[in-house]
């Protein structure tokens, strides 16, 4: 059962938060800072300056890892003057000409752990240029022990164990941002990006009473339905893809993600989202007329880019659809075209939805429940 008195009483939301989740989601502004200052520490730039590579190859792990990194390969594509691969092992194609990024959390006898430790390893083997950044120790950073750029951010989740999947995402794109800055294929300032992800949990932390609490807000529209998740342009669907994965490792929600170009294509779909949207009557009776088995679903229109074709679907969306949320950033500092600007937007939008899950999450005790949902 939804709770939904919880988020708008403070006290009570951190107590049910035994974890520590929402802090932990807050920091995505210091996890930028010091995943930043430990790729300078670690010579990023410097090792990497003048490199015209092959390939860029972003490792993944399962979860929110391998969405964020679907989304750099996003940003960096459209521009990149080489192929951005997105892969949960190094190809075995690899060689001197080609860069690698990875993270890692240092846990011993991890599956995953050891899945990307053998990539690490198979990548400094054939000579590739490897960016691997978590914990001094672990079986990844064995693997890559003196052959690997090490980048050691100085700040830890203070999370335990596998509650904090889901919370590094702004250490993976700041980790990638990092290599793509030191590549010249994107120039963004990152102590701007952890400045705009900091302000943007200052505006979704548990303080702020739901209807001004974007993250609350939408947490709220999206509880007790079935979300659909749509992007407006191609980042947006990748953005779509993250928010599904929030929304099941935070709250054990399933969600749809796609673009709404495809889901144009799902007419069964568009009809029960259309019923949907009417009112229920004063006169209904819920025992002569019951309620669907599956929760109605609820549209939420995402949008990262500004250009004119992005604009008009989301006009032509909303006018068809107009019960849907959009959720984009209205905020005439990070407006304008180009990879940069999509990379802010995107980025705030995902702590935007890390925060949303996470409510989601504690409003219907999946966190209280002390049973992984995911």
């Amino acid at each position: 059962m939804l709770d939904d008195a919880l988020l708008s009483d403070e006290s009570r939301l951190l107590a049910a938060d035994h974890a520590g989740i929402l802090r932990a989601v807050a920091t995505a502004g210091a996890q930028v800072r010091a995943t930043a200052e430990a790729a300078r520490e670690g010579g990023v730039a410097r090792e990497l300056a003048g490199l015209r590579p092959r390939a860029l190859v972003l490792l993944t792990r399962p979860g929110t890892t391998e969405s964020a990194c679907r989304l750099m390969a996003a940003l960096l594509t459209p521009t990149a003057p080489l192929p951005v691969i997105v892969s949960g092992v190094a190809p075995p194609w690899l060689g001197p000409l080609d860069v690698v990024v990875a993270t890692h959390r240092g846990r011993e006898g991890d599956p995953v752990e050891a899945d990307v430790a053998e990539s690490v390893h198979r990548a400094v083997r054939r000579g590739a240029h490897v960016v691997l950044t978590g914990p001094a120790e672990g079986p990844a950073a064995a693997a890559g022990a003196g052959r690997a750029l090490a980048v050691t951010p100085r700040m830890t989740l203070a999370v335990p164990g596998e509650d904090a999947d889901g919370l590094d995402t702004a250490t993976v794109l700041a980790t990638g941002l990092a290599v793509a800055g030191a590549l010249e294929l994107l120039d963004l300032d990152l102590g701007d990006l952890a400045d705009r992800l900091d302000a943007e949990a200052e505006r979704d932390g548990p303080r702020g009473e739901a209807f001004v609490n974007p993250a609350k807000s939408l947490a709220l529209r999206v509880a007790e339905r079935t979300p659909l998740l749509w992007g407006a342009d191609p980042i947006a669907g990748l953005l779509a893809g993250y928010g599904a994965t929030v929304l099941a490792t935070h709250a054990g929600v399933v969600a749809q993600a796609t673009t709404a170009a495809a889901a144009g294509a799902q007419p069964a779909l568009l009809a029960r989202l259309v019923e949907s949207t009417g009112e229920a009557s004063i006169f209904a009776d819920p025992f002569d007329d019951p309620a669907p088995a599956a929760p109605p679903p609820r549209l939420v229109l995402l949008a990262v880019r500004e250009d004119l074709a992005t604009r008009r679907l989301v006009g032509d969306v909303g006018a068809r659809h107009p019960g849907a949320d959009v959720l984009e950033i209205d905020d005439v500092e990070l407006a304008g075209e180009g990879p940069s600007r999509d990379a802010l937007r995107a980025a705030v939008l995902a702590t935007r939805l890390d925060f949303t899950a996470v409510y989601l999450g504690l409003a219907l005790g999946a966190r209280a429940s002390g049973v992984r949902t995911a």
